[in-house]
């Protein structure tokens, strides 16, 4: 299964009203669990299945499913790590916490549980963004796009952390303590009994706002999906002809050119895949 199964999944089974999909099938009693469930679904073409056999297919279809403290949320099994976000406005940027955005998936990243390190033999996987905008429990719009057309490479990202954790441990006078964060440190007050720990917040601008030059939505649609994929992705697909034959209305592939991350002067050849309902 891959991200083109899930397209063709969309496409014939878009449920809208999420959370009262999922509450009636006692998966989700949130609108964020349930837009994770809904994808888990398009994935794995669970829909209207018993639990029993759900949860076996689920386990056929993705060797990890994540929690909300580590990314990613799933990996499908032997292929892409996927990451879903609920937002609930139309312009709302992504909250990324304390993992910056993931151009590709590293099984060495201290970001990631051992759970997900081990959960099959794997160096690197391509990373899916599916964000949803669930606004009075239904859903709005979806997007799907690879962090290696979303956000820059990790060396970019690192930098920055990097600059910012040898300032703070350059301060004197105060003592500091090893931290997976930026930093921590301790004995800030006269009597050594105050501390203060530096996050980072990470967050990063919704893909539709990152991709306005190629896709605009149809506000007044019902629903609105996009989905973007380089050209030489596509070209890993071996499936590609399920939807390239639909002939739905208001299904279109598009060819497009987007900017490459690490330098908007580049531009790179994609695939622009929409769908709507009215």
């Amino acid at each position: 299964m891959n991200i083109i199964n899930a397209i063709y999944n969309l496409v014939n089974n878009p449920v809208v009203e999420l959370v009262s999909y999922y509450l009636g099938k006692n998966r989700a009693n949130n609108a964020g669990d349930a837009l994770e469930e809904y994808i888990k679904d398009l994935f794995a073409n669970t829909f209207n299945t018993p639990e029993n056999e759900r949860l076996e297919k689920l386990s056929q279809v993705f060797s990890y499913l994540g929690n909300n403290s580590n990314p990613p949320d799933a990996i499908l099994r032997g292929g892409d790590a996927i990451e879903v976000k609920k937002i609930e406005t139309n312009g709302s940027a992504l909250a990324l916490n304390s993992s910056y955005p993931k151009h590709t998936l590293k099984s060495n990243s201290p970001m990631i549980s051992a759970a997900c390190r081990n959960a099959e033999i794997w160096n690197e996987k391509d990373m899916i963004y599916t964000v949803g905008v669930v606004k009075n429990n239904k859903l709005n719009h979806l997007s799907m796009v690879y962090g290696l057309d979303y956000c820059a490479s990790d060396e970019c990202y690192s930098r920055i952390k990097s600059t910012i954790k040898s300032g703070v441990e350059n301060i004197h006078g105060v003592e500091f303590a090893e931290t997976n964060e930026l930093g921590r440190i301790n004995k800030v007050d006269p009597l050594g009994i105050t501390y203060m720990r530096v996050r980072g917040m990470w967050g990063i601008e919704n893909p539709w706002q990152v991709f306005n030059y190629v896709y605009n939505r149809d506000l007044n649609k019902k629903f609105n999906f996009m989905c973007i994929i380089n050209d030489k992705k596509w070209a890993t697909f071996d499936n590609t002809e399920i939807i390239t034959a639909l002939n739905i209305s208001n299904f279109s592939i598009t060819n497009v050119r987007i900017k490459n991350p690490d330098n908007p002067a580049n531009l790179t050849s994609a695939k622009l895949i929409t769908y709507s309902i009215d």
